[in-house]
């Protein structure tokens, strides 16, 4: 018997007519593979619209609710072409202030693509770890930058631009024939005098801006007006343009919506059609990054100081420079020092002397007889300073040995004697040389010429002692024939 096979829409009308025909509708779709719930579409499909409705249907959906209306779709169309720099963000802003539904921003970027007014986008993903770095608020921080512009003849300018890190408000937008030090810095000392003094200022490296980078560091004019103004001035780390990146967005901003489409012939005529560039986005223009709303609405609660604006060219008065901090110390036989109750390695071979001790940027300089023998970071405070026992004279004049009966050694190759049969260390410095020995209580003093140079604990036997007293000069060395 021929195999004949059956269409889609004749199996379907099989199934429906063996139910019609008294069949349950679960042996049915069991015998046919199908589920019972489908075999149930066919049938209500069957009884509405007869045999044509076994037919495969699309799955598109009948309607769409948040489908956008061909008005909508026209006037999203007609704003893109009128500002082309507006994006489906600022396009959705106008829309929620005409419209009580307005579309999605999905939905007006899909218009957009679907008129090929803009490209689509690769789909970045976004990084977990990226944080916003924005100041908590108004004139904490400017940050200052230079950009380059050109007239209508080719002539090359400059414009001096400053934005307020919280409020992204523009503080500074001069042109200028050269970024050069002085017109940079009135363009500074205007926006000081007009929005105030800010507590920080961020810039580049630029010679312009700062002197500290040079070879030889000094304070440009830049540098003194922070100084005289009491503002810090922070510079940003060498390559490193993302740091100002509030500034550099506001360049892109200016070059796309003021210079892409406009020429001037003079300074005076970009200057002043800058300025009305410069109040509309300050004051009308939503930004993005502030919840679309313009920056004028952060930088005004912003409290403006009515302090005295001072110009770089004033002298400064030069802090006169720090006293210094010196006291004197004796080393123990550890080889250390004690300063405020902290204690200090110096070495065990200066055991007995005396030191200078400098308190300096920070740091501790030990000085023997003029040489510096040790440095050490400081680990007390330096308003402690004042509380060093002060005692310089004491550290450079050598401490005289005791009166008292003393015996010679000759100090041997190793820069070591030896009494009552123990030595003592003297110093390689004194090898060959005649020292003078004293007993002082429990200590051992080692001199020559009459100054002191070593002062050890005694470690010999006592009951030796009068053997080594009776012989001044030291046991007679025997000759070796």
């Amino acid at each position: 018997m021929p195999v004949v096979d059956l269409s889609m829409v004749e199996q379907r009308y099989d199934a429906v007519r063996e139910v019609l025909d008294g069949a349950t509708i679960k042996d049915t779709a069991t015998r046919y593979g199908i589920d019972r719930r489908t075999l149930h579409r066919w049938l209500v499909r069957y009884a509405t619209e007869g045999l044509g409705a076994l037919v495969d249907h699309s799955s598109k959906p009948d309607r769409c609710p948040h489908q956008m209306t061909p008005e909508i779709e026209a006037q999203v169309v007609e704003m893109r072409r009128a500002h082309p720099g507006w994006g489906p963000r600022t396009i959705l802003n106008k829309l929620r202030r005409e419209l009580e539904s307005p579309p999605s921003r999905s939905a007006v970027y899909r218009c957009l693509i679907r008129h090929r007014l803009i490209e689509p986008k690769a789909r970045r993903q976004r990084r977990d770890d990226y944080k916003r770095w924005e100041r908590s608020r108004s004139m904490e921080l400017w940050q200052v930058d230079v950009m380059g512009a050109v007239l209508a003849d080719g002539t090359g300018v400059s414009v001096v631009t400053g934005v307020d890190d919280h409020s992204r408000f523009c503080v500074i937008a001069k042109v200028v024939a050269r970024a050069t030090a002085r017109p940079v810095c009135d363009a500074l000392l205007e926006a000081l005098n007009r929005h105030g003094i800010p507590e920080q200022i961020l810039t580049d490296n630029g010679k312009i801006f700062t002197g500290r980078l040079a070879h030889r560091p000094a304070h440009v004019l830049f540098d003194r007006i922070c100084l005289n103004n009491g503002i810090r001035h922070l510079l940003t780390a060498p390559y490193s343009p993302t740091t100002t990146g509030k500034i550099e967005r506001l360049h892109k901003t200016v070059r796309k919506e003021f210079f892409a489409d406009k020429s001037f012939e003079t300074i005076e005529g970009m200057q002043a059609a800058l300025d009305l560039w410069v109040t509309d986005y300050n004051h009308e223009r939503e930004h993005q990054s502030l919840g679309d709303v313009p920056p004028i609405r952060r930088f005004e609660l912003a409290r403006t100081p009515s302090l005295e604006v001072i110009d770089g060219d004033i002298a400064m008065e030069e802090e006169p420079a720090p006293r210094k901090k010196v006291v004197g110390r004796r080393v123990d036989q550890a080889g250390r020092i004690s300063i405020l109750k902290h204690r200090y390695h110096v070495g065990r071979h200066l055991a007995g002397e005396a030191v200078t001790v400098e308190s300096a940027d920070g740091l501790l300089h030990v000085t023997h007889n003029g040489v510096v023998v040790a440095t050490h970071a400081r680990r007390h405070l330096i308003d402690d300073d004042d509380k060093m026992d002060r005692r310089p004279q004491h550290a450079r004049r050598p401490a005289q040995p005791t009166k008292g009966s003393e015996v010679l050694r000759i100090v041997d190759h190793h820069g070591s004697i030896s009494f009552a049969g123990t030595g003592y260390r003297v110093g390689n410095p004194y090898r060959g040389q005649t020292v003078a020995i004293r007993l002082v209580g429990d200590t051992v003093q080692i001199s020559i010429d009459g100054t002191l140079l070593r002062t050890h604990r005694s470690r010999h036997d006592k009951t030796k002692e009068f053997g080594a007293l009776a012989q001044p000069n030291g046991k007679p060395r025997r000759v070796r024939l």
